[in-house]
């Protein structure tokens, strides 16, 4: 499913193009989702449209039901103590209340996205903001995006905490009182923004160049015929759904649930402090770089489909804040030397996210004229071609932590991942189903991602696993 911030830039730095012969058509499959669907795809695709709803409400209602017991619900069921219908009849249903806060909600962070333009990076040194140009997309388009997420998460945070200390117009525990009838309201707006991107790539798309129809319904359902869906001439579903509103909400969702400890046991614990830190730098980062975001492969490859659509509305911030929620139900107070190895542990994973990351956005800056580790760095030449027979020619860095392996960030971001979930101790499963998702997400993201640049750079892209020839750890995978 769409992730938040485990994002990986292409390794195309320095990016020069020239035009083809007139009659030379360039191929069309050369980056972007598949054009034909295997019967594999085809069943994994059935599969996650099928269960991937009910094994996000399994979760939430593990936890509402059973004290987050991921076991307890079906040993209830096989044992003939509970049916189906029990556990439904106790899951709160949509309410008015939930509607009009999720309405307004998204309401109000489209209203930040279209029409407060970015004023942060004109008093934020480093930070890039305002109106920014994305990659070439494969029909050799470049659209422009106006980031100011970094801005609507401040002014978002800056109200939710001038509520709860001042005005009170709405409880802090407010996200987790309605957590189940909200999730209703996501899966609304998750199924009606996938529907209605492929009724537009059929009908009105933004550039049909950029569409691809495989001909099979659920495929092209899930995966997305747009590249870049817009309305007018500022809405990119992509980046809005990407970013806003799931990960504004995520750092808030993460307090009302610090909140909600608060008001149950009279203290907020150590490690509900670590989650809503660890995740809360993840967050930050993503908005601080999220002009780098717009070189990532859910923009530049991904098409907007329900696996982004839905993925962004319901599994991110269902599942990813899984942690907080555990923490509700138990409450964990670690020990000193536990707290600070496990915050020590996530630090060290960011680090090697953010400096991974940051030494190819200092190659792609400077074409390769600077220095990584106190050296020039290395590269291999490539080049690929756009639909509209546009030929780019780019470098793939192969030193420093880009050395070491061919997508070392999601190594820090898996330690992250991992941090969020030590927090919790050892009692229960639930809470470490972040690690084991994440492990098997971006473990597919690499493989999906380099067949991807095996097609898009062909015999270049031999050269450069050649060179760097290990994907995640050295010397192992």
């Amino acid at each position: 499913m769409a992730t938040h911030l485990p994002k990986e830039k292409k390794p195309a730095e320095g990016r020069k193009h020239q035009n083809m012969q007139n009659d030379t058509k360039a191929p069309q499959g050369q980056w972007g989702r598949a054009w034909e669907v295997d019967w594999f795809s085809l069943a994994s695709i059935l599969f996650l449209l099928m269960f991937a709803p009910l094994i996000v409400y399994y979760f939430i209602m593990s936890c509402a039901q059973y004290q987050c017991s991921l076991t307890d619900p079906l040993l209830d069921l096989l044992t003939g103590n509970k049916h189906l219908s029990d556990i439904w009849n106790s899951t709160p249903p949509l309410t008015y209340r939930a509607a009009v806060i999720y309405a307004l909600w998204v309401t109000f962070q489209v209203v930040l996205y279209l029409f407060i333009p970015d004023f942060c990076h004109k008093f934020l040194p480093g930070y890039v903001g305002g109106v920014q140009e994305g990659a070439v997309t494969p029909a050799g388009v470049v659209n422009k995006y106006e980031i100011n997420g970094l801005q609507a998460w401040i002014i978002t945070h800056v109200l939710w905490f001038a509520n709860a200390s001042c005005f009170h117009f709405f409880s802090p525990t407010i996200i987790f009182d309605n957590w189940i009838p909200l999730l209703w309201c996501a899966n609304i707006l998750g199924y009606a923004v996938s529907t209605f991107a492929m009724i537009k790539g059929y009908f009105f798309p933004t550039n049909a160049k950029d569409c691809k129809f495989t001909g099979n319904f659920f495929y092209d359902y899930m995966m997305g015929i747009e590249f870049n869906p817009r309305i007018g001439k500022w809405f990119d579903f992509k980046l809005f759904f990407n970013g806003r509103p799931g990960i504004v909400a995520w750092t808030l969702i993460n307090l009302s649930f610090a909140a909600k400890q608060q008001e149950l046991y009279g203290q907020v614990t150590n490690s509900m402090i670590l989650v809503n830190v660890l995740q809360g730098i993840y967050v930050l980062d993503f908005f601080w770089n999220e002009a780098w975001y717009l070189k990532t492969i859910d923009i530049c490859h991904d098409h907007f489909g329900w696996y982004l659509g839905w993925g962004d509305c319901v599994w991110l911030p269902y599942l990813y804040t899984l942690q907080g929620l555990y923490l509700v139900y138990h409450p964990v107070q670690l020990c000193t030397a536990h707290a600070v190895g496990i915050l020590m542990f996530g630090l060290l994973g960011y680090y090697i996210f953010r400096t991974t990351n940051h030494q190819k956005d200092l190659f792609r800056r400077t074409s390769g004229n600077c220095r990584i580790w106190g050296k020039k760095p290395e590269y291999i030449e490539c080049s690929y071609t756009s639909v509209d027979g546009t030929k780019y020619y780019s470098k793939l860095m192969t030193s420093g932590f880009w050395g070491w392996a061919r997508h070392f960030n999601y190594t820090g971001d898996l330690m992250g991942s991992l941090a969020y979930c030590l927090a919790c101790g050892f009692e229960h499963l639930l809470p470490y189903f972040y690690i084991v998702y994440m492990t098997i997400l971006l473990t597919h993201r690499c493989l999906r991602d380099e067949h991807r640049c095996s097609s898009k750079y062909g015999k270049d892209w031999k050269r450069y696993t050649a060179a760097v020839p290990y994907r995640l750890l050295p010397g192992i995978f």
